[in-house]
């Protein structure tokens, strides 16, 4: 018998008794190890879910209606921290030019100051130990990818290409503004951005962010239920 079913008996014989008896935390324990070792043997690089099963699904549902449509267009990630929703996105996009926008040094001390200016409290973690060479050591397809190191928009250097699918998770309102603002006019029809951290109450920017731009350019967006909730815009 595999690990996952006896994991799985464990429940079962829970519910053969009518829920009479409440597993037990080391049960409960042992049935989620279960499951992740399971998933960790059988999906290849860049698809090992992790906790946030609904954000994994949703981009992967997102890549296949780019690729089935024949969606044309680069991919890029504005806000990369370690790589690892970059490692999914290359892994679901092999043969496209990836973007890779981030400073690798942590929140910008302006868009800390506008986040003050604006009363917005968020709460301002530590993502400076971050290594670009550690992160394209995760991506599945490396050379398809181009760094943007240092502060957006400025690290665009006159960048002008077609995107047909855009991941933004800056945490903060300026760059989540600003990134939107510069992605979806050169998003090509059918394509996608997805911005990540709409619903905490700790990223308050993001949503005005997102808010400002539907406003003010009429484009609607929809919600998704992934743990800190992400929006997409679609084209």
């Amino acid at each position: 018998m595999s690990i996952v079913s006896r994991g799985y008996g464990v429940l079962h014989g829970c519910l053969q008794h009518g829920l009479m008896r409440v597993p037990a935390r080391k049960e409960i324990a042992y049935f989620g190890s279960a499951v992740n070792h399971h998933i960790s043997r059988t999906f290849p690089v860049g698809e090992i879910i992790t906790t946030d099963l609904a954000r994994v699904r949703s981009l992967n549902l997102l890549a296949r209606e780019v690729i089935e449509r024949n969606v044309t267009g680069e991919i890029a990630e504005l806000g990369v921290y370690r790589g690892d929703f970059a490692r999914r996105i290359s892994f679901l996009f092999p043969d496209r030019k990836f973007y890779l926008f981030d400073t690798f040094e942590g929140f910008d001390v302006r868009d800390l100051a506008s986040e003050s200016e604006q009363d917005l409290h968020t709460n301002f973690g530590n993502f400076s130990r971050v290594n670009v060479r550690t992160v394209l050591s995760k991506i599945p397809h490396p050379l398809q990818c181009i760094v943007k190191s240092g502060y957006f928009p400025e690290s665009l250097d006159g960048l002008e290409e077609n995107f047909s699918f855009v991941s933004i998770d800056t945490d903060l309102y300026k760059p989540t503004y600003e990134g939107l603002c510069y992605f979806y006019p050169r998003l090509s029809p059918g394509g996608y951005i997805m911005v990540h951290d709409y619903a905490p109450s700790r990223y308050q920017g993001v949503k005005k962010a997102v808010r400002q731009f539907s406003d003010e350019y009429k484009i609607p967006y929809t919600p998704l239920s992934d743990m800190n909730g992400s929006v997409v815009f679609g084209k």
